[in-house]
């Protein structure tokens, strides 16, 4: 499971928005789906 470290005065759409990103980048959604 990918994860994602806040960083400093860094807002909170921001980084969920990386973690989304790193998530469709190990195919997680896709896996998902599959089962």
């Amino acid at each position: 499971m990918p994860s994602v470290r806040i960083k400093e005065n860094e807002y909170f759409d921001a980084a969920l928005r990386r973690f989304k990103r790193a998530c469709e980048k190990a195919g997680v959604l896709t896996e998902l789906r599959r089962r």
